[in-house]
């Protein structure tokens, strides 16, 4: 049994040694359906070589690391985390945007954050538990 990590979630598979996975668990946690062209997203697959393909299970580890993606794992291959590429986490971070929202600052004068636009904001946020 392995227990996975991800960005999305957190997951508990029956694995081999190496993060061999089964199709099921495959899909499960990444996302990826093993077709036979490959392991697919949409119409987007990425063949698989014989040796990350074998014995009916899927080398996972392997294939994450095809697509550009960090892998880690605990000595005893136990615990694993399948990250996303410094790429990726920029591609979607530039098209985001805050929404509008009005906050008061030490003083108590109200500011709005479209009133900003332009210009370098550092948010930052505090909670107490």
């Amino acid at each position: 049994m392995a227990e996975i990590l991800t960005d999305w979630g957190e997951f508990k598979v029956s694995a081999e040694p190496g993060l061999r996975v089964s199709p099921a668990d495959a899909e499960k946690v990444s996302g990826w359906i093993l077709k036979p062209e490959g392991m697919c997203r949409d119409e987007l697959c990425v063949p698989l070589s014989t040796d990350a393909r074998r014995g009916g299970k899927i080398d996972l580890a392997a294939f994450w690391q095809t697509l550009g993606n960090p892998v880690l794992s605990d000595q005893s291959g136990d615990v694993w985390v399948l990250g996303t590429a410094a790429e990726s986490r920029a591609d979607a971070l530039a098209g985001l945007d805050a929404p509008d929202f009005t906050l008061p600052d030490l003083a108590g004068v109200p500011h709005r954050l479209s009133d900003l636009r332009g210009k370098k904001v550092f948010l930052t946020t505090w909670a107490s538990w």
